[in-house]
């Protein structure tokens, strides 16, 4: 599989090139030449498929035949060991939980299989490769533990101070090794900017490998289609139209699950639920895509104002406004109403979600409102004691902390601390 840029001004190039550089020459994002979607009978027998073979038959014309596929399975497998559980809360709204991994977070998915792949392409390279990534809270702590210890990576991860949980800083501060944290005085929109800023500098690039590991590198992005499959395992048999409502910020995930529509995956609708970010939601009313500075609320990880992978679901409806308004509807929520809808659902289900997981479900809520006949999933992108002081505040009862989190919290914070981008290059530098 060959890959093009979004800004069309960059030569194609592999999956591998495409993974370890990121970004293309001309800035823009890299999308597969061609989507051939699965044959039909693949969803017919599902329910024979383990995870495994799920993921594997969806993800691999993606990558062959730079990967070959016994290297590739074990790739898969490794990433996907854990569980992606369906809980069913009423006769129309489900979650699919996605934060059973080892930081508890939908990334660790994507940052898993990336770092696999990339340690396969590195396993010969006696140059180091450096991974710098932006995180507005889970993304730090995925790619920390993932890329942990692998060959020839190192890892440089960049958040912005006071704007993440203090779990979430755990996570991504405390593990050592070939992992580095920088704490930016900015919001995230400051951070990915001072990213995409050193990927264009030749004076930077000269000298040093660089790649991403957020949303925008593509063996962190398309992993994210495998559980839209799990989940579709799990509920096709009710019969019903089913909907996904995706807490969006830089919106990776509800194009992930976008490609697994390509692929054939019988998804009836998509939901971009947003908090006061809601850049696309106004676009969906306006037709005006307008980024703004973003603004901070209890949902961290979605407080984006520029979203990344918006360009990639314009190129999978080839620009057609009419074409993306049938499949994708958009809403937006305060910080109250996230409130409000956390308690809702312990209240009414004896169910705890994180402020994420919330505003999806407030979602599912409105758009099931003109379209009752459809069975609405909102994903749980985080484990609800990483937002732990929020989660505790609201529904007034004291949550145990799972053994993944206890685990970074008696562990000592290192932090380099940053302002401007030269800053940055000087660290990288050194």
């Amino acid at each position: 599989m060959n890959y093009y840029s979004l800004n069309k001004k960059a030569p194609n190039t592999s999956f591998k090139d495409a993974v370890i550089k990121g970004l293309a020459p001309d800035k823009g994002l890299y999308f597969p030449e061609s989507i051939t979607p699965l044959p039909q009978s693949f969803f017919e027998n599902i329910d024979d498929l383990s995870h495994s073979e799920i993921a594997f038959e969806a993800i691999k014309q993606f990558v062959s035949p730079e990967i070959p596929e016994d290297i590739l399975k074990t790739i898969v497998e490794e990433t996907l060991s854990f569980e992606f559980p369906v809980v069913k809360l009423s006769e129309s709204i489900s979650t699919l939980e996605l934060f059973h991994g080892p930081t508890m977070a939908f990334k660790d998915v994507g940052a898993r299989f990336m770092a696999r792949c990339l340690g396969y392409f590195n396993k010969n390279n006696d140059r180091e490769v450096t991974v710098l990534v932006a995180t507005s809270g889970d993304t730090g702590g995925a790619v920390a533990n993932g890329f942990l210890g692998v060959k020839g990576v190192n890892v440089v991860i960049l958040y912005p101070s006071g704007k993440v949980s203090d779990i979430q800083e755990k996570q991504l501060t405390t593990l050592g090794h070939n992992i580095k944290a920088l704490e930016v005085n900015g919001t995230f929109d400051d951070c990915q900017a001072m990213v995409k800023t050193a990927f264009l500098d030749d004076k930077l690039t000269s000298k040093m490998q660089l790649t991403s590991a957020n949303s925008i590198n593509v063996a962190r992005w398309l992993p994210q289609l495998f559980y839209f499959m799990f989940a579709y395992k799990q509920l096709h048999n009710q019969h019903k139209n089913i909907v996904f409502s995706v807490p969006s910020g830089n919106f990776g995930n509800i194009c992930a699950g976008m490609m697994a529509q390509q692929l054939g995956l019988p998804i009836h609708h998509f939901i971009a639920s947003n908090n006061a970010n809601n850049v696309v939601t106004r676009y969906l009313i306006s037709r005006l895509y307008e980024p703004k500075p973003s603004v901070q609320t209890i949902s961290n990880a979605m407080d984006v104002g520029a979203p990344s992978n918006f360009i990639r679901i314009q190129e999978i409806y080839e620009n057609n406004y009419e074409e993306l308004r049938e499949n994708l509807s958009s809403y937006s929520y305060s910080d109250d109403e996230t409130r409000e809808a956390m308690l809702e659902i312990f209240n009414n289900f004896k169910y705890v979600a994180d402020p994420h997981g919330a505003v999806g479900y407030l979602g599912c809520k409105e758009y099931l409102e003109e379209n009752p006949d459809s069975h609405c999933v909102f994903l749980e992108t985080a484990h609800p004691t990483k937002f732990l002081d929020v989660v505790e505040d609201v529904i007034k009862e004291k949550q145990p902390l799972p053994e993944q989190i206890q685990s970074v919290m008696g562990k000592d914070k290192k932090s380099f601390k940053i302002s401007t981008y030269d800053e940055l290059k000087s660290f990288l530098l050194a």
